[in-house]
């Protein structure tokens, strides 16, 4: 039996990226509503299949967290010049580096030889290479912001040097870094971070030089889970800092809503993204 309504929410999510894509010049140029300066910087690693969905999550955590000191996009080499224009243009406060100026030239030597095969280890590498100046966030290109994200500002402010981050809905790791069963628990997603103090990678790079064979997909995923966990990360609260996809085989996102901070589309649900992207 066909799905209508997942069939439908596709249909619909395409069509309208697709409006969003044709109107991403007319788009950049309506002025994002005044919104407070906040204590913030904000980096977002994305690339030029990815700028519809990079303009769209920039506009609403202007919109609906504020302004940062900065919001970087961390471009991994395929943006034009043209893009990065455009990106630029959205608020004074956004800017665009390549990758290869962006990361630090002394990471571990299995962390430059993961980035060259993979474009994981791209992202690990821009990671580890964020400079952590008070409070910064990184965030993936397909996340959108909610009203309900103005309690970031307040997490921001707040005397403590554990970041939070973002709880997976399943533990998609490396079987190959997970030494005991225990470690599993309480996966990590790392398309959102708040950092509020640099981390210790050394405990999870060890076990990427260690692994045999090549790292994958998950390699990245594990490192940051297990660093997280291994600096005593706070998890954010899952009901506002929504990942799930248990609405994927349905027509309506039932997560959204202007109470949320923000939902995490990953690819199984991407297409509700543009059921809820505001110009």
């Amino acid at each position: 039996m066909v799905n209508i309504g997942y069939h439908s929410a596709k249909f619909h999510g395409k069509f309208n990226r697709s409006l969003y894509k044709f109107k991403l010049n007319k788009t950049a140029k309506i002025a994002i509503k005044p919104t407070h300066q906040i204590p913030l910087n904000v980096y977002a690693l994305s690339c030029e299949r990815d700028l519809a969905e990079q303009v769209a999550s920039i506009r609403s955590f202007i919109r609906h967290i504020g302004i940062p000191n900065t919001f970087t996009v961390i471009s991994d080499g395929s943006y034009t010049d043209l893009s990065c224009e455009l990106l630029c243009s959205l608020h004074p406060c956004v800017k665009v580096v390549h990758i290869n100026k962006f990361i630090r030239t002394d990471l571990p030597q299995c962390v430059t030889d993961y980035a060259q095969i993979h474009p994981m280890g791209r992202k690990l590498s821009a990671l580890m290479s964020i400079p952590v100046n008070g409070a910064t966030i990184y965030t993936d290109s397909d996340i959108l912001f909610f009203p309900g994200g103005i309690d970031l500002v307040s997490l921001a402010k707040l005397d403590s040097k554990y970041c939070h981050y973002l709880p997976d809905c399943s533990a998609s790791l490396d079987e190959r870094m997970i030494y005991e069963d225990a470690e599993k628990f309480n996966p990590v997603n790392a398309g959102f971070i708040l950092f509020k103090d640099k981390l210790n990678w050394d405990f999870a790079i060890k076990r990427l030089a260690n692994i045999t064979g090549l790292p994958n997909y998950f390699t990245e995923q594990t490192i940051v889970h297990l660093t997280i966990h291994h600096n005593q990360g706070i998890p954010l609260c899952p009901q506002k800092y929504v990942l799930n996809v248990a609405d994927q085989f349905i027509y309506p996102d039932k997560f959204a809503s202007k109470e949320i901070a923000l939902r995490h589309y990953v690819s199984d649900v991407r297409h509700k993204f543009w059921m809820n992207a505001r110009a």
